[in-house]
């Protein structure tokens, strides 16, 4: 196995590594007495010594982090069950921080914050670990987010793309399927050399067996790391896991590779957060929020980067999600995080209904990267798709109203239904670059516009199934990045045309 250290972005943070997680000096020792034991967390007293985020040790094996250094005593937040804890009991200094292990034996695995395993498999073999919190990469070490970062899905590749090194937020209501929009964009990595991470935070057990089962399924788990803290878990082992998934991260990124990681969600991490503030008598702010929330967010969220090339390149993309109540953009978390990321996807319930699925509504999202993170092909279709789609929804709802339509405005509507109808995608069915791009200059030049509704999906199956065979040298083109000209957009129409052929309906006689 290769030297960890001989890859250039892996000393970006080796000295304070190393301050961090070095152990204490050997015979030396410093304890205290539990005063207090409450529901996640214990207050302690003797512990002059202690630091910010220091590992405290209790009988029986338990572990806490050194939370809040008061005068008189230390707040320590459990990460596990108190069980056996009592007022009495002693607390021992470790001198080093919490820390999680990281490295390629952790792919296909499921553990906790703190690298134990949950997948009835020995634990993992790590050689190294690293400190759950981290400071994040200067301005200095990062390069700009030029390539795309691939999800599968044609209404985001092409209209809200996102980069390799960007975050992007995940909104909107219960059940609107943001987990699932995430799992499709693990699955598309499949071959392409992407670390993926799957952070689980507060959420019920039966739903991450699912995620488990659906990435075991459509071969995505063995490039990817399930991280874990459900929703019976300790609050500070919900509090610390997205911290711990991103040190894993970001190990793999100091080696120069890409990786993606989804938290879901940090709504869940917030009131994990609120109630170890609440139970350690910490002044509330607005919705019983400590006034750090904000902070929390942003120093985990900040991490997520593209390095430079002299320090191997690497990237961590970041999906983090939020649920929202009632579609209020404007709640205290949700409004956060949109400050703090560079783009938002938002899932309508609207949509959701109608089997519109993503159910991503245009209108409110956007990635502030935009077409810098897109093949050069894209721009090709994704200007004309987004105003003819902002047409469409306007046109629609007016029409409700009105009962006669004049032809451009009927036309324009029948392309919209079409183009919506294109748009919607199934779980777990990615599609290329290439393949995108050729269904969707379809969609906007109208050749799907004599297709009946009914029929599009075999319409698009046939011109997906011609991409792959006739259209294969143009396919290669544009996933090598050849700029859309005139000659490559005329040969797609020209095989959209052909495949298309036998769905087209006839118009119906002028005179009728």
């Amino acid at each position: 196995m290769a030297d960890d250290s001989a890859r250039p972005g892996a000393a970006l943070f080796a000295g304070l590594d190393a301050a961090l997680a070095s152990p204490a000096p050997p015979g030396w020792r410093e304890t205290g007495i539990v005063t207090d034991v409450g529901n996640g967390v214990v207050h302690v007293s003797g512990l002059r010594g202690v630091e910010a985020m220091e590992l405290v040790c209790f009988p029986g094996e338990i572990y806490g982090i050194a939370f809040n250094l008061d005068e008189d005593e230390v707040g320590v937040v459990l990460l596990g069950e108190r069980d056996g804890l009592g007022a009495g009991d002693r607390a021992e200094r470790t001198g080093r921080v919490v820390d999680v292990p990281v490295g390629p034996a952790l792919l296909g695995r499921v553990i906790d914050a703190l690298g134990r395993a949950l997948d009835d498999a020995p634990p993992p073999r790590c050689n190294t670990r690293l400190p759950v919190e981290r400071p994040a990469p200067p301005i200095s070490a990062r390069a700009p987010v030029t390539v795309p970062l691939a999800s599968g899905l044609k209404l985001v590749d092409a209209a809200v793309p996102i980069g390799r090194g960007q975050r992007e937020l995940i909104l909107g209501d219960r059940q609107t399927g943001k987990t699932a929009l995430a799992l499709d964009a693990i699955v598309n990595q499949r071959g392409r050399d992407v670390v993926c991470i799957y952070c689980a935070i507060g959420q019920r057990g039966s739903a991450v067996a699912r995620v488990i089962a659906a990435l075991r399924e459509h071969q995505a788990l063995e490039h990817t790391v399930v991280v874990v803290a459900a929703g019976e878990d300790a609050p500070g082992l919900q509090y610390l896991t997205p911290y711990a998934a991103t040190s894993i991260g970001e190990w793999f990124m100091a080696q120069g590779r890409d990786v993606l990681i989804v938290y879901d969600d940090l709504g869940k991490h917030a009131q994990a957060y609120r109630e170890l503030s609440l139970l350690l008598r910490r002044p509330p702010g607005r919705e019983a929020y400590p006034g750090d929330i904000f902070y929390i967010h942003s120093r985990l969220l900040e991490r997520s980067t593209h390095l430079r090339p002299a320090l191997g390149g690497g990237s961590l993309t970041a999906l983090p999600i939020i649920e929202t109540e009632a579609e209020n953009l404007a709640a205290y978390i949700p409004t956060n995080l949109i400050s703090i990321t560079d783009g938002q996807l938002y899932l309508s319930p609207q949509l959701f209904r109608k089997g519109v699925l993503p159910a991503v509504e245009l209108g409110r999202s956007v990635s502030r990267v935009g077409g810098k993170a897109q093949l050069p092909a894209y721009r090709a279709v994704a200007g004309p798709l987004k105003l003819a789609y902002a047409q469409f929804e306007e046109l629609e709802s007016f029409a409700r109203f009105g009962t006669r339509l004049d032809a451009s405005t009927r036309t324009t509507l029948e392309r919209g239904r079409r183009v919506r109808a294109l748009l919607t995608q199934p779980c777990f069915t990615p599609l290329s670059a290439a393949q995108q791009i050729g269904v969707l200059l379809a969609a906007t030049r109208g050749e799907f516009d004599q297709v009946p509704l009914d029929r599009i999906d075999a319409a698009e199956s046939a011109l997906l199934a011609a991409l792959a065979t006739e259209g294969a040298s143009l396919c290669a083109r544009i996933e090598a990045g050849a700029a859309a000209d005139e000659t490559l957009l005329q040969a797609l129409l020209k095989l959209a045309r052909a495949a298309l052929a036998p769905f087209i309906e006839a118009p119906p006689d002028a005179d009728t």
